[in-house]
């Protein structure tokens, strides 16, 4: 842990003062003149993400001046950490202030590596914090968004579905969660049959992971993750370049866990269900195949026009499993559609909704706590794209175009049209580095999801 929270202020660390370029420009004059000088000397003038390093009257490091873009962004101490000497630091009074959050949640996740396989090069820089609940708030964010990105850092050699269900049983266990698990076989018995279609031809068994917490008395809540351990393509097999990747295809069910850490973590008046169909999508003589007509928990028969599209198959046995028990509302994860990446990017994770007015707020909120995510419509019309001549609808638009909102318009036929739903399409993944996000996995939108929780379920 490299933010550490104290009871009394910190004495002995070393001052960080923050400041944007304005700050800076309007602090600049009321310091003393070596230090000004100094810092005229080396260049700095309080850009975003960079830093100055302060000698004192003995040469040792003295004090640091850091640039922000804004102070109370979740990345502004984020460029800090691993680019500061090693050693204790502390906020100064001078300056701009950073909000306690903000301050725990960057430090944090500008420490973070996936270090399991290679270890750090050098320790993080440590920042001394006076205790609060807003601090320790923003380290139990960052904790889980950390345990998110190393679940979709993990290969898929050690995170396959039975690996998942471990971690999931660890989260239970850490918040007096009930777990439970449809292994196998199992899966037919229990009227999840699309599920164990795609996940049938892999020798590491599927499974439909449960978790439930909270009490009965409060509204239900149920959140649903895209569990795809290694996707081959199945039969369509993906080419190299496509398949490099697709550890990362269990990034929807670690956002979800983390989602559902959070709302256990912080005990939000609900009755929590998470839900994650895991499969590992590969290639073998059973393997399910192109034409094929399948099953679903809901009745319907699903022609598979490609194997490739194959989280939405095993996502509708888990979608019409949470419809069964009617809750306030159901939030599903899933690193969908290359088509929404291709439309809004890495960096924005698409948004289809039920309701007009919930998803312009879930943008607005988004923006605001700098955890992006994009409203895209469910256009109806578009259905008949999905049509099958020979089943109920097909796993694939009839071509390229609207990819993501045929996803999700195919996923709509599993949840009855009374039942409030979220789906996010996200990509899981950071494919450029910035501060406090290193290319890898990547926790999206569960900050903004938690923060309309909490407002929603007060």
């Amino acid at each position: 842990m490299t933010v550490q929270l104290t009871k009394s202020a910190p004495s002995a660390a070393i001052a960080i003062t923050v400041v944007d370029r304005a700050a800076f420009k309007e602090l600049a004059p009321k310091l003393p003149a070596a230090t000004r000088n100094w810092l005229a000397a080396v260049g700095f003038d309080g850009k975003p993400d960079s830093h100055a390093l302060i000698p004192d009257a003995e040469g040792k490091l003295g004090q640091v001046f850091a640039g922000v873009e804004r102070a109370a962004s979740p990345w502004a101490l984020a460029a800090l950490p691993q680019t500061l000497p090693q050693g204790a630091y502390q906020l100064s009074d001078a300056g701009l202030q950073v909000p306690a959050e903000q301050a725990a949640l960057s430090w944090e996740l500008g420490a973070y590596q996936f270090d399991v396989y290679k270890p750090r090069r050098r320790p993080a820089a440590t920042l001394q914090l006076l205790s609060s609940p807003e601090a320790q708030r923003g380290l139990a964010m960052a904790h889980v968004i950390a345990a998110t990105r190393d679940l979709v850092n993990t290969p898929a050699e050690h995170m396959g579905p039975d690996e998942l269900a471990q971690a999931a049983k660890h989260v239970a266990k850490q918040h007096g969660a009930k777990f439970s698990a449809i292994v196998g076989e199992d899966l037919l018995k229990k009227n999840f049959p699309a599920i164990h279609a795609v996940g049938r031809a892999s020798t590491r068994a599927p499974r439909l992971i449960e978790l439930n917490w909270g009490s009965s008395k409060h509204p239900k809540l149920t959140i649903v993750g895209k569990g795809v351990c290694f996707d081959t393509g199945g039969l369509d097999m993906k080419s190299a370049d496509g398949m490099r990747q697709m550890k990362k295809d269990m990034g929807g069910a670690a956002n979800a866990l983390g989602l559902a850490s959070l709302v256990m973590a912080l005990k939000l008046p609900v009755n929590l269900q998470l839900l994650i169909p895991a499969v590992e999508n590969s290639v073998a003589g059973n393997a399910y195949r192109p034409g094929d007509v399948i099953k679903t928990r809901q009745g319907l028969q699903i022609e598979i026009g490609n194997t490739d599209a194959e989280g939405r198959v095993i996502l509708c046995d888990a979608l019409a499993y949470a419809s069964e028990s009617k809750p306030e509302l159901i939030i599903d994860l899933a690193t969908l559609t290359g088509a929404a990446r291709i439309a809004l990017g890495a960096q924005l994770p698409a948004l289809f909704a039920k309701h007009m007015d919930t998803a312009r707020d879930l943008v607005d909120l988004g923006l605001k706590l700098d955890d992006p995510l994009w409203h895209m419509p469910l256009w109806a019309p578009y259905k008949e794209g999905i049509a099958s001549s020979i089943g109920d609808i097909v796993n694939t638009g009839r071509n390229a175009l609207g990819g993501a909102i045929n996803a999700a318009l195919f996923l709509e036929y599993f949840v009855p049209e009374y039942q409030d739903w979220l789906h996010v399409d996200l990509f899981a993944w950071n494919d450029v580095a910035r501060a406090g996000r290193p290319v890898g996995g990547e926790a999206q939108t569960i900050r903004t999801l938690l923060a309309y929780l909490e407002e929603r379920f007060k």
